[in-house]
């Protein structure tokens, strides 16, 4: 197993190099490109975002190439019918396309169903009190603006219920929708007295059983790091809210220190921040905004990593589906698999979820000693 895992680590570490390589050069790329691009109308490739704003002065174009990778930003300030339009293309330093030597292998529907068979006896208990507390979900749900008992409310990924425990304060039940792959988290909701009035059902994320503008509010919480394919999902919750309606989706974030990341890649999907932004971007949202969370003795959320590490929130603006074309859903929960494979990737990912148990109570034995405001 020691053996496994240097070697791994060492695939992840080549990956990696290769991948800030490619990276400086697409930025590179992408500097040519905005630079020639006509004023109001850049060009978009693939890791760029665009945003306009109105502003005056000169313009301005720089590329940075770091030990991270690169970042372009350029901005570009023009006369446009007696208003100064000004254009800023940045290139972040991180990449969508993940290392294929991450393997995640509790980031697909069987394994993530029978995962959760057995966590959601003890899921409230035992992950909840380190990962998503009380004080977390309202500052995680306060820029979802669930400010209207009527507004129609569908929780994708929902599970035992805790998430929306927290939306039912301010939103009639009756207007909350719960919606999950696994019957035996959603059980648990059912048990919950204020959710009683929650349409409950199975369903999945990427392909949601809901019309098209059909909910004011979208939220998911501690559901992304099981998609296989997150930009799919992110779509569908554009597909689903009405113009003018907003979507919340908590999730963890990458960790920075490299024992946590190791067996956060092991385990399933932690996106970094930039990732979170480029989905939601290019699902069609707008106003796309991030904040970070965390308990108050957690003092290493980018460090080490949480499950609930960000709330990211976007504006529909237009009636209808996703601008963003994608092809057939890849993955089947009910397609047949090797069960030797299986077995395997289930008991590596179980084990690798072990340790983000541990952390949260080795971060809070930390901040008992260590002196406040120094990070740990």
């Amino acid at each position: 197993m020691a053996s496994a895992v240097v070697a791994f680590h060492g695939q992840q570490l080549a990956g990696l190099k290769a991948n800030r390589t490619a990276r400086v050069e697409s930025m590179r790329s992408a500097a040519l490109s905005c630079a020639a691009a006509p004023v109001g109308l850049p060009s978009l490739k693939s890791g760029v975002r665009m945003s306009s704003e109105w502003m005056s002065g000169g313009a301005a174009l720089n590329l940075l190439s770091t030990s991270r990778g690169a970042a372009l930003r350029m901005s570009d300030k023009r006369r446009v019918g007696g208003k100064t339009l000004g254009v800023r293309c940045s290139a972040s330093g991180s990449s969508t396309a993940r290392p294929a030597s991450q393997p995640r292998f509790i980031q697909h529907k069987q394994e993530a169903f029978w995962f959760y068979r057995f966590l959601s006896i003890v899921y409230d208990h035992v992950i909840n009190p380190g990962h998503w507390t009380e004080d977390m979900r309202e500052d995680a749900l306060e820029p979802a603006d669930l400010n209207d008992p009527n507004l129609v409310v569908v929780d994708v990924g929902g599970g035992t219920g805790f998430t929306t425990l927290g939306i039912v304060k301010t939103v009639d039940a009756k207007n909350v929708t719960i919606l999950d792959q696994s019957p035996h988290q959603l059980a648990k909701a059912k048990e919950k007295e204020p959710l009683k009035e929650c349409t409950i059902v199975e369903g999945d994320a990427e392909d949601l059983p809901f019309a098209t503008d059909y909910a004011d509010r979208y939220v998911s919480a501690g559901s992304i790091e099981y998609w296989p394919d997150p930009q799919r999902g992110i779509k569908e919750a554009y597909r689903v809210i009405k113009p003018g309606g907003k979507a919340c989706l908590i999730g963890p974030v990458h960790p920075t220190h490299w024992l946590s990341r190791f067996f956060a890649d092991v385990w399933m999907l932690f996106p970094t921040e930039e990732e979170y932004m480029d989905w939601f971007t290019k699902a069609g949202f707008s106003d796309v905004k991030i904040k970070r969370i965390g308990p108050k003795w957690y003092r290493g959320v980018r460090r080490h990593g949480l499950i609930m590490g960000c709330s990211v929130t976007g504006v529909k603006t237009e009636a209808g589906d996703s601008p963003l074309q994608m092809g057939p859903k890849a993955e089947d929960t009910r397609a047949p698999s090797n069960p030797f494979v299986f077995a395997y990737r289930f008991l590596i990912g179980t084990i690798a979820s072990m340790y983000y148990v541990l952390v949260p109570i080795y971060m809070w034995l930390k901040d008992l000693v260590t002196p406040k405001g120094q990070p740990i």
